[in-house]
Order: structure tokens, then C-alpha cells, then sequence
């Protein structure tokens, strides 16, 4: 299919990319959400080879949809390098804008469409759950310290304009992306997510916040972890550190 069939009458190709492990009892749910609420869009289901047979289950949405993709990965490298082969797939084929989804249900697609529209005046559009406006759904108080506390530490030690600087409901335009230094980018789960909004930042693109209502997910685990919060902590200080240091520096 070319690229003039995918954008449906003219608008901007969407490409929904949605990594999956051991998601089987959410992919075929979310899929189908995001299909209602924005027809026009792609999906592709990033799947690192779960045991519990998400890639098929997403093989055969695929059969049955031309609109629904699935790129097989070897095995479980994490979030980061998922994402950065379905930035890669979806550049390639000419995709206009690339949105980063969970497949659990907490990212909600219905609020796509205001994602979407945002980007008329932004390079990337964050769904946020600490603007005004925001909110999240059935969390402990414990997960909420701990990524408004992230969130504000990374802000604070970067010097990011971003509320939500971890989420990880984000659309992006190809050019921004492009334009990132992709290759260079090796961070995983919250610390990836911070990468690429500093990046972002850093490279004089602007970037718009969207209140959302983030959902905890009612199936499956959760991937998060304490490697995953440690990983993110010691490479944001060391960011954050060089960074300032760099601005201290007598300039010749």
C-alpha cells in the first residue's frame, strides 16, 4: 500500500505504534480502540517475542485489517528499543506522524483525536497527567509520589519545561524525530521517555502538553521495575550534572 492510500483522502499519515510483551489479553482490545477512535490511523504492534502468544494474536488482527501492522522482534530488549524500530519502520514507509501507546489500556485512545490536534501547532505533543487537567486512575499514592517526583526531578535537573516529562502517550512528527540523533539514543522505560523529551527540547522543537486521564491497567503485569527506576535516576543525574557543568564553563 503507498503512502498516498494510507492518508485516507489527503490527511496526515498516523502510524500508532503499541510494544508489546505478553500482552494477550490487551491487544486485540486496544487495537480495536484505537481503530474507533481514529479510523485514518495505522497500527503497529512492536511485539519482542512474547511467550504467551501476543504476536500471533496480533498476526491475526493484521489478516484481517490492512490498517494493522506487527514487526516480530528477536526477544525482550526493552521499551526504548522497541520503540526505536517502530520509529525507524514507520519513517521508512513514509509515515507522517509517529505516537508512542501503551498496549494496556492506561494510555485511553479515545483522547487520541486531541493528541492528534495539538500537533497543528507543535513538533511533539505530550499527553500529560500532571497538567491542569490531568489525572490518573486507580493508583497508589506511592506510584503518584513516584512519578510526579521524576517527572519534577528531571525537569528540575534538565532544566525541561515539561510537567510530565516521563508519559509516555506522545505524538510525534517525522521531522522531529529525524531530527533527534535516533542512533545515539540507548535508554530504556521512564529514562527514554526523559531522553527524548529533553532531546526534543534541546533541539529548539516545541513541545505541547495535553491533559489526559491516565488509567491503570486492569490485565496483565506491569512492567515497570527497580532496575527500570534506578536506570533512570543514575542517567538523569548524569545528564543533568554534565548539563550544568557545560553551562558553567567559560565560553572562548
Amino acid at each position: 500500500m503507498n503512502i498516498n492510500e494510507r492518508r485516507d483522502g489527503g490527511s496526515e499519515a498516523v502510524l500508532v505504534i503499541i510494544p508489546t510483551y505478553n500482552e494477550a489479553d490487551n491487544i486485540a482490545a486496544i487495537v480495536s480502540r484505537v481503530r474507533a477512535s481514529v479510523p485514518a490511523a495505522h497500527v503497529l504492534v512492536a511485539d519482542d517475542n512474547s511467550p504467551d502468544g501476543t504476536g500471533k494474536i496480533a498476526d491475526e488482527l493484521a489478516d484481517s485489517d490492512d490498517h494493522v501492522h506487527v514487526l516480530h522482534r528477536a526477544g525482550k530488549e526493552g521499551l526504548g528499543a522497541a520503540y526505536l524500530a517502530g520509529f525507524a519502520w514507520g519513517i521508512e514507509r513514509g509515515y507522517d506522524v509517529l505516537v508512542e501507546m501503551d498496549a494496556d489500556g492506561s494510555h485511553q485512545p479515545e483522547e487520541l483525536p486531541r493528541l492528534l490536534a495539538a500537533l497543528d501547532g507543535a513538533d511533539l505533543v505530550l499527553g500529560s497527567r500532571w497538567a491542569p487537567g490531568g489525572s490518573v486512575v486507580n493508583w497508589p499514592k506511592s506510584r503518584e509520589f513516584l512519578s510526579r517526583g521524576g517527572s519534577l526531578y528531571s525537569r528540575t535537573l534538565l532544566g525541561v519545561p515539561i510537567k510530565d516529562v516521563t508519559g509516555g502517550y506522545r505524538a510525534f512528527r517525522r521531522q522531529t524525530l529525524e531530527g533527534l540523533g535516533m542512533d545515539q539514543v540507548a535508554s530504556q522505560g521512564y529514562c527514554f521517555q526523559v531522553d527524548l523529551a529533553w532531546r526534543t527540547v534541546k533541539a529548539g522543537f516545541k513541545v505541547v502538553e495535553v491533559p489526559i486521564t491516565f488509567v491503570e491497567r486492569e490485565r496483565g503485569d506491569s512492567k515497570m521495575s527497580r532496575a527500570i527506576v534506578v536506570e533512570a535516576l543514575w542517567r538523569v543525574t548524569a545528564w543533568g550534572v554534565g548539563h550544568r557543568l557545560g553551562r558553567l564553563r567559560p565560553r572562548r
